[in-house]
């Protein structure tokens, strides 16, 4: 009998495979292109000044303007008083915002009470609802506590956020066991030396991912300082660059390299703490 060879036949699952992941890429780099261009974009536009700026060529060569534009920046704002304050407010507001939300998450996690599930049910709930909506009882509050015009008031009501407790309460459930904690119990250690010592450092991937959560949002929080912030020297930066642009003859130079300044901090924080934030996001998915 002869031989009866066959060709091999088309798996057109193989091309459809290899045409997803082609489309898969060139959306990827298109989705990172737009995000990195703006950046760029306001790096290219702080050396350049106003005429330039609103000229008619699109070109993405560097201007010569560097140092007029920041000696400009420098005249018409305090802007390292307000990088300072920026700072401080995101500063002071993640690190206390990783401890409150880490003892909250750990009482949710570890401790039963009466209305735990209604309560942590409640606080999840309330992700949902907008925050401009808490803006006027937010400013009354402040009002009647005597804060206008105080950066306490800018970070301490947004510490104990119900996603970072959330987020606390499910890395603990997941990858934390219950008999790590009764054998610290059984050799003497208290509540909070249990929570400190034991548990806080096994948080370190969640807590990276709460620090930039938490820092990214003070850094840029505009609208809170907006409401209770007077004094120009009491200014956060996003308060400070969008209190210029209704100067005549705005120099848009100057705001923008302002701008890209105020960026880098952001940058280099997410620089540091991303590895451990994709190890928190990723925390128990895979239970061994």
């Amino acid at each position: 009998m002869d031989n009866i060879q066959t060709k091999p036949s088309i798996r057109w699952s193989d091309i459809i495979t290899k045409v997803v992941l082609i489309v898969l890429g060139l959306f990827l780099i298109l989705s990172a292109i737009m995000t990195v261009f703006p950046f760029l974009w306001s790096a290219i536009l702080a050396t350049r000044d106003r005429t330039e700026i609103f000229g008619v060529d699109l070109s993405f060569a560097l201007g010569d303007s560097l140092a007029y534009n920041y000696e400009q920046l420098l005249a018409i704002m305090p802007f390292w008083q307000s990088m300072f304050n920026s700072f401080k407010v995101a500063f002071l507001g993640t690190t206390i915002s990783l401890l409150f939300c880490s003892m909250g998450g750990y009482a949710f996690a570890v401790y039963k009470f009466k209305g735990k599930n209604a309560l942590f049910g409640l606080l999840v709930g309330s992700m949902m609802i907008p925050p401009v909506l808490s803006i006027i009882p937010y400013y009354l509050t402040v009002q009647f506590l005597g804060l206008l015009d105080n950066h306490l008031a800018v970070w301490l009501p947004f510490t104990a956020t119900p996603f970072g407790i959330f987020l606390m309460r499910q890395h603990i459930v997941a990858s934390i066991p219950r008999e790590l904690l009764e054998a610290a119990k059984l050799d003497g250690a208290g509540e909070f030396r249990t929570y400190w010592s034991v548990v806080l450092p096994l948080l370190k991937p969640a807590l990276a991912t709460l620090a930039i959560v938490q820092f990214v949002f003070f850094w840029n929080n505009f609208l809170t300082p907006l409401v209770v912030l007077n004094s120009t020297e009491n200014y956060v930066v996003t308060l400070a660059l969008r209190s210029v642009q209704n100067l005549p003859n705005t120099p848009w130079g100057a705001v923008m390299l302002g701008t890209f300044i105020s960026i880098l901090p952001i940058a280099t924080f997410y620089l540091f703490a991303s590895r451990q934030m994709i190890s928190g996001l990723t925390s128990g998915a895979v239970k061994g």
